[in-house]
């Protein structure tokens, strides 16, 4: 299936999550010499299917050919095969910065923010805490550098590790020097220890003091992390559909802990946000989360204030254009804590993604249709 460009009718809208392929070689390129041994690499099994190699290691979730996959946009009817390579299979604008500020002006889009795909993969399969950092320091250059030329219309968004605090800290700080525009981390911790515990203050604080935000964006996860009651391969062919929609679970529950522990409170200027789980479910978590507050299981929540007051104070979330739903979430919660995102060139983005934003978008007033569409984006990251 032949995926078809198409141009966007409304002006300065913002992609809030994009993605880049890195090229195969980035690690072995951007790694420090010592740690280059150790670098991720795309390799071939016996049978030619590709599967990412860690730390030396076959992935034992990136595997059998799923690289291939990733550029799989629009194409309900792609499969792993030993001729599907990832390398040969990187759609236009994917890798290469001029190419992407083509596409910009093809889709007739102002900014991309962009989030990587093999660094999606990784975090959940490495327990070494400086290898994890130099991992993301590598990718961090890399995208850094890929943006750098580009008259801010290609954001680097950093990715952080939380292995160790002290070492996402001084990453944070290196990657914002070097040109990042915000961060983002996983929704799950090695440790199994919230996002929102003190133990991981210095992180906050270092991105408020920053003033960049700070972000969940889904990665791979292992099984014995996910909210489920069920095993996933009693699904059999219809797991991955499964797993898909009940994703946005591991977020949420992150999310959730920067308000059972009190974080939002204690970094007032924190700015928060929620990648690629949809944005319909907010205004009823809001309406849960306020009445249980107010409840004596609430009581000792350490917030001065009810659970919405600082979401819609310092949360943000970017949601899906095939959400039409999401916009009446849009008015009830407010207008300025939303964007949207193309997840370009993943397979959950189709050709159809420019008439779903255009119905999305369409029941919204001229004030917050511009907000959504790329307002909200550009103030709070802080683009010029």
């Amino acid at each position: 299936m032949a995926y078809e460009i198409v141009r966007f009718p409304y002006d300065g809208a913002i992609d809030a999550d994009g993605h880049i392929l890195e090229p195969g070689d980035l690690w072995e390129t951007y790694l420090e010499d010592r740690f280059k041994p150790r670098a991720l690499r795309i390799r071939a099994d016996d049978e030619g299917l590709e599967y990412l190699e860690i730390d030396g290691k076959k992935s034992v979730r990136t595997h059998s050919g799923a690289l291939g996959m990733m550029g799989a946009m629009g194409d309900p009817d792609a499969r792993p095969s030993a001729e599907r390579t990832y390398a040969d299979n990187i759609p236009f604008g994917a890798s290469d910065p001029r190419e992407r500020l083509e596409l910009l002006e093809q889709e007739n889009l102002n900014k991309a923010l962009l989030y990587p795909t093999i660094g999606l993969l990784w975090q959940i399969e490495v327990e070494d805490a400086e290898l994890a950092d130099a991992y993301t320091r590598a990718y961090n250059r890399w995208i850094a550098e890929f943006c750098s030329d580009t008259d801010g219309r290609l954001v680097a968004i950093a990715q952080i590790s939380m292995l160790d605090i002290d070492l996402a800290v001084a990453e944070l700080e290196r990657a914002v020097k070097d040109g990042c525009k915000g961060a983002w981390v996983p929704p799950f911790t090695h440790s199994k220890i919230p996002h929102g515990h003190a133990d991981h203050d210095a992180l906050w604080a270092k991105a408020q003091e920053l003033d960049i935000p700070m972000a969940l964006h889904p990665t791979f996860d292992l099984p014995s992390n996910l909210p489920q009651r069920f095993k996933l391969e009693s699904f059999e062919a219809a797991a991955p559909w499964y797993f898909n929609v009940l994703g946005r679970q591991s977020t949420q529950q992150a999310l959730l802990s920067f308000f059972a522990f009190g974080t939002l409170e204690r970094f007032p200027d924190l700015r928060l946000g929620v990648l690629e789980v949809g944005a319909g479910w907010v205004g009823s978590m809001l309406d849960r989360m306020d009445a249980v507050y107010e409840t004596v299981t609430g009581r000792d929540v350490p917030l001065k204030e009810k659970p919405s007051t600082y979401f819609r104070r310092q949360c943000f979330v970017s949601g899906d254009p095939d959400e039409p739903s999401a916009a009446a979430t849009y008015e009830y919660v407010g207008t300025d804590r939303f964007m949207w995102a193309s997840d370009y060139p993943h397979p959950d983005h189709t050709g159809t993604w420019v008439h779903d934003l255009v119905r999305l978008v369409e029941p919204l007033d001229d004030d917050a249709r511009a907000r959504v569409l790329g307002r909200n984006v550009a103030e709070i990251y802080r683009l010029s």
